[in-house]
C-alpha cells in the first residue's frame, strides 16, 4: 500500500504521478474504515482528498502555511501530515481533536472550528510573513458555504492590497452543512459553467507567449484590464473586481491540474483565489447521495451506511422542533430563522410546513439576529435558532439590533453546555455568560422536555429579547410531576427540606436531583430548586431558602464568570452573611473533546464529583447525621 509509506508531510512528493491515483483511494477507504469506527465528519473530508494530495505535492509544509475553514475536511491533511495511528481516538478525550490543533503537529498552521476565518488568519500570516522577509506560501482554504459569511468579504477586500503571494482555494461543493442558499451561491453556480472562458484565456496566453519580445507585455495588458474578455464572457466577475486574480474553475479530483493552477498561483505577487469544484461525499455512494446526513457521523455500517446504533428516543432539538410547528399553526407572525441549520436545529420541520415563514441566511449568524430584530420591529415573532457556540458571533448585534431597542425576538439556543466530541470550539459553556450581562434580555433554561415546551410558548406570550437554552442529546422525561406554571422570573421548588439547597438550571437539575438521592443516603436533609430563570433570577425564592438553610449550592453547565452561581451569590453574599455558598460549574479553561460523561467527572460536574468536592470542602461536617440501620441497608443494595 501507498499510504503506508506516507509518514510525514513531505513523503507525497515522492509519490510518482501515476500511483497519485491509487493514494487517493486507499485514503478514501482509509477515511470510512476508521470512521465508522469512531464516528466524525464524513462526507466533507471524502470530497477533499484530490485536493488534499496536490496542495502537499505543491507546498513544503510546514513551512509554507495551509489553513483550512471550519476543518470539517482537514482529516486528509492530517492522514498526509503523519497522523495515520492517531485515528483510532479520533475525537475521544485525549486523542486526536477533529480540526486543527496546532499543538498537534507544526502542519497545522491555525486552529478553526467555525467558519469564515480562514481568509483573515492567512492574510494575517502572510502579512507576519512579509514583515518578517520570510520566504514561504500562504494558502486558506474556504468552502463556498463559509464564503456566505461577512467576516470573509472583510477579509477579501482586505486581502486585495496585499503586495505578496496569498492563495485563497475556494473549495466549491454547493454545501454547507445543508444545500447552500442565498446570491453568493447562484453567482458560484454561474461561474462553473465559465468554461469558455478559461479556455480561451489559456489558448490566447499560451499563443501570446510565443511572440518574441512583446508577448508577455500584451498578456501583462490583457491581465491589467478588468472589464475587458472576462466582463463580456463572465459578466459581474465579483474577484477580479476586488483586485483578486480568479483561476478556475478546476475539477477538484483531478490532481494533475490541480497542480498546474497551483503552480500558476505560486507565480502571482498578490492575492488569487482558485477555484475548485469538488463532490461532497466522493468515493461512497451513501454519502456522494445523502452529503447532509454524512456531514457528521457516528459509528455505521461500511457496506450499507446505516449508523450501528438507531436513534430511539427523543432528543432537545425534536422537542423544539415538534414545538415550535405547533407554535407557528396558532400564529401566523411566528417566523424561524436559522444560519445554515435547518437539520442541526430542528427547523426544518418547520420548513416543511411553513416554508413562506422559513429563513436560512446561510453562514451568516451577525445578519440572523440584525434581520429577526427587523422582523419584530415590523411586527412579527421571530424565533432564532442557533447553537450556542455559533451565537456567540452574533453578540453585538444581540446588544444593538434586539436589546437596546426591547425587540421581541426568540433565541432557541440548542448544544447549550458541554457537546463531546467537537472540543473547543463547539461546547456552549459561555451563553449564560455573555447573554447575562445584557440589559432586557430575559433568559431561560429547562430542566426537562415538558419543561422546554412550556418556556417557548412562554416566550412569545411576553414582550422584549428571550433566550432558551437547552442541551445536546436525550431529552429528560423525570421530574414530570413538578409542573408548576410558569411565571415571569420565578423558580420552582421541587423538593423542600432544610438545611442544605441546591439551585440548579436547566441541564443540571437531573444532577442535583442525584446529588440529592445520595446525600440523603448518607443521612442529609436537602431542598432544591428548579431556576428556571437564569436572568432575572428569582430573589423571593432566595430570600425564602436562606431562612431555613445554611449552605446553598448552584449548579450550572456554564462558566462561573458571569453565570448563574455568581449572580446568586451576589445576591445572597449582600444580605445573609452566615451562609455559605458552593458552586458547581465548567472551571475557567476550554474543554477539549470527549464523551460528554467523561468530560463531565473530568469536570467535576456530574453527581459523584459534586460529592467528593463537598466532603473535601469540609461544609457537609455541621450537617452529619446519624444514618439509620434502614437506610444503610438502602444505601448498601443500591
Amino acid at each position: 500500500m501507498i499510504l503506508e509509506k506516507i509518514q510525514g508531510s513531505s513523503d507525497v512528493k515522492r509519490v510518482k504521478k501515476k500511483y497519485l491515483k491509487m493514494l487517493a483511494k486507499e485514503m478514501r477507504d482509509f477515511l470510512i474504515d476508521k470512521l465508522s469506527k469512531t464516528g466524525g465528519h464524513l462526507a466533507s473530508n471524502l470530497g477533499v482528498v484530490e485536493l488534499t494530495i496536490a496542495l502537499y505535492k505543491s507546498f513544503d509544509l510546514p513551512k509554507d502555511k495551509v489553513i483550512w475553514d471550519v476543518g470539517h475536511q482537514s482529516y486528509p491533511h492530517k492522514i498526509l501530515s503523519g497522523r495515520q495511528k492517531d485515528f483510532d481516538e479520533l475525537r475521544m478525550f485525549g486523542g486526536m481533536s477533529g480540526f486543527p490543533k496546532t499543538k498537534e503537529s507544526p502542519c497545522d498552521a491555525f486552529n478553526t472550528g467555525h467558519s469564515s476565518t480562514s481568509i483573515s488568519a492567512g492574510l494575517g500570516l502572510a502579512r507576519a510573513a512579509l514583515l518578517k522577509k520570510e520566504n514561504n506560501y500562504v494558502v486558506s482554504i474556504i468552502g463556498d458555504g463559509a464564503l456566505t459569511g461577512g467576516m470573509a468579504y472583510e477579509a477579501l477586500n482586505n486581502a486585495a492590497a496585499l503586495k505578496r503571494n496569498f492563495i485563497i482555494v475556494l473549495n466549491d461543493n454547493e454545501m454547507s452543512i445543508s444545500k447552500n442558499v442565498g446570491g453568493m451561491s447562484s453567482y458560484l453556480n454561474g461561474i462553473r459553467t465559465g468554461d469558455i472562458y478559461n479556455k480561451l484565456k489559456t489558448y490566447i496566453y499560451n499563443n501570446l507567449e510565443k511572440v518574441p519580445n512583446v508577448g508577455k507585455r500584451l498578456i501583462k495588458s490583457i491581465r491589467q484590464a478588468k472589464s475587458g474578455i472576462k466582463q463580456f464572457i463572465i459578466p459581474g466577475m465579483l474577484f477580479e473586481n476586488m483586485g483578486i486574480t480568479y483561476l478556475g474553475p478546476i475539477d477538484g479530483h483531478d490532481i494533475d491540474k490541480l497542480c498546474k493552477v497551483f503552480a500558476e498561483a505560486k507565480k502571482l505577487n498578490h492575492a488569487v483565489i482558485v477555484h475548485v469544484i469538488t463532490k461532497k461525499g466522493k468515493g461512497y455512494k451513501p454519502a456522494e447521495d445523502n452529503p447532509e446526513k454524512f456531514h457528521g457521523v457516528s459509528a455505521f455500517d461500511k457496506v450499507t451506511g446505516i449508523a450501528k446504533k438507531q436513534k430511539t428516543d427523543e432528543d432537545y432539538t425534536d422537542v423544539f422542533a415538534k414545538k415550535i410547528v405547533e407554535i407557528g399553526e396558532r400564529d401566523k407572525d411566528v417566523v424561524a430563522i436559522t444560519a445554515a441549520m435547518p437539520d442541526g436545529t430542528g427547523l426544518k420541520l418547520f420548513k416543511e410546513h411553513f416554508p413562506e415563514r422559513f429563513y436560512d441566511v446561510g453562514i451568516a449568524e451577525q445578519h440572523a439576529v440584525t434581520m429577526a430584530a427587523g422582523m419584530a420591529a415590523g411586527g412579527l415573532k421571530p424565533v432564532v435558532a442557533i447553537y450556542s457556540s455559533f451565537l456567540q458571533r452574533a453578540f453585538d448585534q444581540i446588544i444593538h439590533d434586539v436589546c437596546i431597542q426591547d425587540l421581541n425576538v426568540v433565541f432557541a439556543i440548542d448544544r447549550a453546555g458541554l457537546v463531546g466530541a467537537d472540543g473547543e470550539t463547539h461546547q456552549g459553556i459561555f451563553d449564560l455568560s455573555y447573554l447575562n450581562c445584557i440589559p432586557n434580555m430575559s433568559i431561560m433554561a429547562p430542566k426537562n422536555s415538558f419543561e422546554l415546551e412550556s418556556m417557548l410558548d412562554f416566550a412569545f406570550k411576553i414582550n422584549g429579547p428571550v433566550a432558551i437554552r437547552y442541551p445536546r442529546g436525550k431529552a429528560y422525561k423525570e421530574l414530570a410531576e413538578f409542573n408548576q406554571v410558569i411565571e415571569y422570573g420565578k423558580a420552582e421548588l421541587l423538593y423542600e427540606e432544610k438545611d442544605i439547597a441546591i439551585v440548579a438550571c436547566g441541564s443540571m437539575v437531573s444532577t442535583a436531583k442525584h446529588v440529592r438521592e445520595k446525600l440523603k443516603n448518607r443521612g442529609y436533609s436537602l431542598t432544591i430548586v428548579n431556576a428556571r430563570f437564569i436572568k432575572p433570577i428569582d430573589t423571593d425564592m432566595l430570600d425564602y431558602i436562606c431562612k431555613n438553610h445554611s449552605l446553598i449550592i448552584t449548579m450550572e453547565e456554564n462558566v462561573l464568570l458571569g453565570g448563574f452561581g455568581l449572580t446568586v451569590r451576589n445576591f445572597i453574599s449582600d444580605k445573609y452573611k452566615d451562609i455559605d455558598i458552593f458552586h458547581v460549574n465548567i472551571p475557567d479553561k476550554y474543554v477539549e473533546h470527549g464523551d460528554v460523561s467523561l468530560l463531565r467527572e473530568t469536570l467535576h460536574i456530574d453527581s459523584d464529583s459534586v460529592i467528593r468536592d463537598l466532603d473535601e470542602s469540609g461544609l457537609l461536617k455541621k450537617f452529619k447525621k446519624e444514618v439509620s440501620d434502614e437506610r444503610k441497608i438502602r444505601s448498601l443494595i443500591g
